[in-house]
């Protein structure tokens, strides 16, 4: 593991941007980011994109679209893995612990808050409210990134078709992601070959990338596995059985959820209510809302569900099992996102040298553009009308508001947002923060 000593031995093997910063200094940053990460993995790519690429340089776009192109390919939540990879780039293990940790921590705080309130009293109509407001702020800032990713991501006849493609697909026909990322691989990888001109590499300077020791990554495998399983072994055995189905059904998850949380939501939530009887399906939506407007990533729900499923099946005294349940839960779902990180990430850099590889990394990056679009529209009509249905027509699925449930409100915040973000150009917290403060004071005079 790094020892921090100097800005050089901070810096991941291997790493040769100019404007890394040393780790003390990035720890404010990361906690900012951690905070702030509203609005699912599309407004936290776009936090992070403003944050670290626009106001601060540490990292160049064309790697932060490399990044997150890796971290797509990978299970878990695809945003707290690129703040762990980004992390890990500018600062060495530690760095993307440090990263990986603070973009989590401030989330699941504030759900752990919410869960225990909301197995002492129900809803809390006041959080409700000044969430209406963070809500319409989010859609905003999804907005301003699916921009700024597309004009980087998008060149070329070949990116655009495959970056409208992947939108198509999974927005109209609920084709499942790992699919739609192969084919898209498959094309940028074609395109790379036979069309070797059309779409450059990203950066044609970079140097060829050192060979990683085997020995090292099944050094690294090894450790993070046994990082992530001893303690759930332990607890499994110290505490009643509902912490075994706790241990056993998020690892599972974390190694399913290729997608994001939306690919795996629909089989947790049929899971925790039918199989386990953790809690019944309205208490699931009311989960998946308090982690939709809440920082973090959207996969935090399964704390909400952790914390319920031990409060009420592990015993007296309740709320200290909830908490470990909490704390399991959270344990099983992100300890696998830095095995993934740790152990893949020195083969990223070879992966960027490698014109064909690249190529198909070049392919994943558009249909990335087609997803984000995905999750801005889905978002956008999900904050601004209260009843979205998805309806089939054979393999077509078509998301249809009902007009009459059209909010007023949100869409006036939306606005708002628009111009601070876009005229104003303030920056994404006190956007969040006047909308939510404006969202709160129109609730109590209604």
């Amino acid at each position: 593991m790094d020892t921090p000593t100097d800005t050089a031995k901070e810096t991941a093997p291997g790493n040769t941007d100019r404007h890394a910063p040393p780790l003390r200094a990035a720890l404010p940053v990361w906690a900012k980011i951690g905070v702030a990460s509203f609005g699912g993995p599309a407004g936290q790519i776009a936090l992070m994109h403003r944050e670290l690429v626009e106001h601060r340089g540490w990292i160049g776009p064309e790697r932060f679209l490399h990044a997150l192109n890796f971290c797509m390919l990978l299970p878990g939540p695809e945003a707290m893995q690129l703040a762990t990879y980004i992390g890990w780039r500018l600062n060495g293990t530690l760095g993307g612990l440090a990263a990986g940790l603070l973009f989590v921590l401030p989330g699941a705080a504030v759900i752990l808050t919410l869960s225990i309130a909301y197995a002492w009293y129900g809803q809390t109509p006041a959080v409700e409210a000044a969430f209406a407001g963070i809500k319409a702020a989010v859609l905003v800032i999804v907005i301003d990134a699916l921009l700024k990713v597309a004009k980087r991501a998008l060149h070329g006849g070949p990116a655009w078709t495959i970056a409208a493609a992947a939108f198509i697909a999974i927005f109209f026909f609920a084709v499942p992601f790992p699919f739609i990322v192969a084919l898209a691989a498959l094309a940028g990888y074609l395109a790379a070959r036979f069309a070797p001109d059309n779409g450059a590499p990203e950066d044609a300077s970079v140097p060829a990338a050192e060979p990683v020791p085997i020995g090292q990554t099944l050094r690294t495998v090894c450790l993070w596995l046994a990082v992530w399983i001893v303690p759930l072994v332990v607890v499994s055995l110290l505490f009643p059985p509902v912490f075994a189905d706790i241990s056993v059904f998020f690892s599972t998850l974390a190694v399913v959820s290729f997608g994001g949380a939306y690919a795996v939501l629909a089989y947790m939530a049929q899971q925790a209510v039918e199989t386990y009887g953790w809690l019944g399906a309205p208490e699931m939506l009311d989960g998946l809302g308090l982690a939709e407007t809440t920082p973090g990533p959207l996969i935090l729900v399964t704390q909400f569900v952790g914390f319920l499923g031990a409060y009420r099946h592990g015993g007296e005294p309740a709320l200290a099992f909830g908490l470990l349940g909490a704390l399991v839960t959270l344990w099983a779902t992100f300890a696998p996102c830095f095995l993934w990180i740790f152990a893949g990430a020195p083969y990223v850099e070879r992966i960027r040298t490698n014109p064909r590889l690249a190529g198909a990394l070049r392919g994943v990056t558009a249909a990335v553009v087609g997803v984000i679009l995905n999750l801005s529209l889905w978002f956008a009509l999900h904050v601004v009308f209260t009843t979205v249905s998805a309806t089939d027509y054979g393999p077509l699925r078509l998301w249809l508001p009902e007009p009459a449930s059209f909010q007023t409100g949100a869409a006036l915040f939306s606005v708002l947002a628009a111009v601070l973000i876009f005229g104003v150009r303030l920056g994404i917290l006190p956007t969040l923060a006047i909308c939510a403060g404006a969202s709160l004071a129109v609730s109590a005079l209604l």
